[in-house]
């Protein structure tokens, strides 16, 4: 007789693996008080419009509410959006989302007459002001942004009108997450010892890596027959993103979406390009490793659902609290001090760890300036989930050393440097296990890292280049249909894995799981990410991290190509994507040497 296992409900997690939204809210009520002065602030600041030509003082005055408005906005978005998160299912949260949601536009709104009359108010009275009032001098990059911003920035009246859409805006993304979060179903599979588990999209990728193909072949069926059964509402949910996207980007005269995406971040589409480039040069090494992979698992194909597969029998077993001692050794090239944040977050309610009926399916690290930050996980007791957790907390201390040593209009590093901090720990972490695991267990981690190359380089560049595809049929005027999202996607797989990869046809809708395509150009970060930390974490192994540690404190205070530059790693050059990928390729070949067959 199989007994069905099934995820706890949320209440049966213990609360020592739950994280503390009390730290942001004591609760529903006082989280309503502050929605109420939130709303009783925006009368205020509308005093403002039309006046910020009125002298320095007022211009500070403005400023202030401004971030108090901000601030205020976001510590409600951040506590209700993490409420909706434990459990998509529960009622109560998901109305206060959807209030946090629609306060957000409004605070949007609001704030919408300031830049374009600091724009009226011109580089020349600007920089005036700020010689009169020194206390303006700390908005000196803020300005400068608003001014490179100005060929897209609208009128005032325009602005707040682009505002108060922006409620309507995240619909694609709300609907995607509540398909496959919270509506979707994938059954029952039989795990290799006879026991009949739920698969939820928590514990897909734990089923992906069993060494039983059997057991890979069927959650892979059971998971792409959830998407497939939805596969028109899922095209059409990608097709109004994308719609979505061109509309704001056309009114805010970009020439490309890629372009409307890549320029608030002063980030030159070169770098995408040069990204892609490097990736397509290095396709041959992710051939090789492809046969090298069917080599040493027998097969004489490899499957869509064999790309997961551990290539030994080593089985990491990792607990959580295994996985915090081990993270402490291997992150102490950091120093001290970052070793003592990571004891608060482990101990302080800052993570919460296990998976439940409803909750989010991933993993994230968020919060507001003023708190310390979260982290979200679906933690599985294995080597994958080690690493989760190590990217996590490398974006947690972002912002921690960000929020720490930076004003809050500062304070907010982009998404472009986001990937890196978070990629750093993760090779950090393959470094530590290297040196300290011998035998199976070793080559286990070495192939880890090829997977962290495959997953995190190539496979982003390839969502990457998907989204590039689809933005830009999008732009021309193309019909985008579920069968054309198909079409493109499959050949593109072919592409970057070649011939020694059968492709099953189920792979053809993945594009319609994949939450980031609903922010667009989001996932060549992964890959900028991964190229710079590489780099990364070779110096602070080599020099200390003296220089990683003061990249980290930077926070948003000068762009993001600057801060990256002063580690020594220049992105405008596509050099640090071909020394990464290099990297992979002689990884690959110390794979042939110690564990090929």
């Amino acid at each position: 007789m199989t007994v069905t296992k099934q995820l706890p409900e949320r209440k049966e997690i213990a609360p020592q693996y739950k994280w503390k939204l009390a730290d942001l809210f004591s609760d529903s009520e006082a989280w309503e008080a502050e929605a109420a002065r939130l709303v009783e602030l925006f009368p205020t600041l509308a005093s403002f419009s039309g006046k910020l030509s009125g002298g320095p003082q007022v211009l500070g005055q403005c400023l202030k509410l401004m971030e108090q408005v901000q601030l205020l906005t976001e510590r409600l978005y951040v506590y209700a959006l993490m409420q909706s998160d434990q459990d998509t299912r529960e009622g109560s949260a998901q109305a206060m989302r959807g209030r946090a949601i629609s306060l957000s536009s409004q605070a949007q709104a609001a704030l919408s007459f300031i830049e374009p009359e600091l724009l009226s108010l011109g580089e020349e009275k600007l920089a005036q002001y700020m010689a009169q009032e020194p206390e303006l001098g700390v908005y000196q990059h803020f300005f400068a942004e608003i001014l490179r911003l100005a060929p897209h920035t609208l009128s005032g009246r325009e602005e707040e009108i682009l505002a108060l859409t922006g409620e309507m805006a995240t619909t694609p993304s709300s609907v995607h997450s509540a398909l496959s979060n919270a509506d979707l179903k994938f059954g029952t599979i039989q795990a290799a010892n006879g026991e009949e588990v739920e698969l939820t999209l928590g514990n897909y990728s734990e089923f992906m890596r069993s060494p039983h193909r059997e057991v890979r072949k069927a959650a892979f069926t059971a998971l792409y027959r959830g998407y497939m059964d939805h596969k028109y509402a899922f095209s059409a949910l990608l097709d109004s993103s994308l719609r979505k996207d061109l509309f704001y980007g056309r009114l805010r005269n970009y020439s490309s979406t890629v372009e409307s995406a890549l320029y608030p971040d002063n980030i030159p589409q070169e770098v995408y390009h040069n990204l892609l480039e490097a990736v397509h040069a290095a396709l041959p090494a992710m051939y090789r490793y492809q046969e090298l992979r069917g080599e040493i698992l027998g097969l004489d194909k490899i499957h869509a659902y064999d790309l997961y597969a551990p290539l030994f029998g080593a089985e990491l077993k990792i607990s959580y609290h295994q996985a915090q001692e081990i993270l402490l050794k291997a992150l102490a090239p950091l120093g001290e001090e970052y070793l003592r944040v990571l004891r608060e977050a482990f101990s302080s309610g800052w993570i919460d760890v296990y998976e439940n009926k409803g909750k989010r399916s991933g993993a994230y690290a968020w919060g507001a300036y003023g708190t310390h930050p979260y982290v979200l996980l679906n933690f599985q007791e294995s080597l994958e989930g080690l690493y989760t957790l190590a990217h996590e907390l490398g974006h947690a201390m972002h912002s921690y050393l960000s929020n720490k040593n930076q004003p809050y209009i500062y304070a907010d590093y982009t998404i472009f440097l986001a990937e890196i901090a978070s990629t750093v720990n993760e090779v950090l972490l393959t470094g530590y296990l290297l040196r300290t695991l011998e035998g199976e267990e070793r080559l286990a981690v070495l192939n880890y890292y090829l997977e962290q190359f495959r997953t995190t380089l190539f496979r982003q560049a390839m969502f990457a280049e998907f989204e590039l595809e689809i933005h830009s049929q999008a732009q021309a005027g193309q019909s985008l249909t579920m069968e054309r999202f198909n079409q493109m996607y499959l050949e593109l797989n072919r592409k970057y894995y070649g011939s020694p990869v059968e492709l099953d046809p189920q792979i053809a809708f993945e594009w319609a799981r994949i939450p980031h395509f609903y922010t667009a150009f989001y996932v060549n970060k992964y890959a900028t990410g991964f190229s710079s930390a590489v780099a990364l974490a070779r110096t602070i192994e080599d020099e200390g991290a003296e220089g990683y540690l003061k990249f980290l404190m930077q926070g948003g205070s000068d762009y993001s190509l600057n801060i990256l530059k002063g580690t020594g790693v220049d992105l405008a050059t596509g050099e640090p994507f071909h020394r990464a990928l290099a990297n992979f390729a002689q990884t690959v070949e110390k794979l042939a040497e110690y564990g090929g067959r």
